[in-house]
C-alpha cells in the first residue's frame, strides 16, 4: 500500500513540475542569496505560491515555467526586502564571537562581581579620611594638587595618605 501511495505521489502534476523545474530554480535561488538553507527555503515559498493559485494549472508549460521564475525572481527580493528590516546573523558567526572578548564571559562576569563586592567591603573598613580620598582620587579623578583644599591638608601630606592607603589595600588583596 506504501508503494502504492508513493507512486500515485510521483506521478502528480505537482510532483512532476518540481521534478522538472526544482534543480534549476534551487541554483538560480543559491546563486542569489548565497545560503543553501535560504535558497531551500525560497523554493518552497515558490512551490507553495503554486499550490495556492488553482488557475496555474490551466496555463500552458511555457506559462507555468515564466510564472515559476517570476515568483522565484520575487521571492528572493522579498528575502532581501526582509534581511534590510530585520538582518541576520548566522548562528557560526555568533558563536565565533560572542565571547571574543573573555572578560565578556558569564563566569569572567561573576568574578568581577565578586571580587567588587569584597573591594566594598575591604573600602568599608577603612578610615572615612581613606574612603573620601580614594573617591576623589579614583572615583573623581582629581589630582592630589585638587584634593588637598578640599581635605585641607598640604599636597604632600595627600600623596603620603595615598601612597599608605593603597599600601594597605595591596597587603589586604595579598592575604586574601
Amino acid at each position: 500500500m506504501q508503494q502504492k501511495q508513493a507512486t500515485f505521489m510521483e506521478n502528480t502534476p505537482a510532483s512532476l513540475l518540481y521534478q522538472r523545474h526544482a534543480s534549476a530554480l534551487l541554483a538560480y535561488i543559491y546563486r542569489q542569496v548565497k545560503s543553501r538553507e535560504d535558497a531551500e527555503d525560497i523554493l518552497l515559498e515558490v512551490f507553495m505560491a503554486v499550490l495556492e493559485r488553482k488557475e496555474f494549472w490551466h496555463l500552458r508549460e511555457n506559462e507555468q515555467q515564466a510564472f515559476l521564475w517570476r515568483v522565484a525572481s520575487n521571492k528572493v527580493a522579498d528575502h532581501y526586502r526582509r534581511f534590510i528590516r530585520r538582518p541576520s546573523v548566522s548562528l557560526k558567526d555568533m558563536t565565533d564571537s560572542i565571547y571574543e572578548h573573555d572578560d565578556l564571559a558569564p563566569d569572567q562576569i561573576a568574578l568581577k562581581q565578586e571580587e567588587y563586592a569584597y573591594l566594598h567591603q575591604v573600602l568599608k573598613a577603612l578610615p572615612a579620611k581613606q574612603r573620601e580620598l580614594l573617591q576623589l582620587r579614583f572615583g573623581h579623578g582629581l589630582t592630589c594638587a585638587e584634593i588637598a583644599p578640599v581635605l585641607n591638608k598640604s599636597e604632600g601630606a595627600i600623596r603620603t595618605l595615598l601612597s599608605r592607603t593603597l599600601k594597605a589595600l595591596r597587603t589586604i588583596y595579598k592575604n586574601q
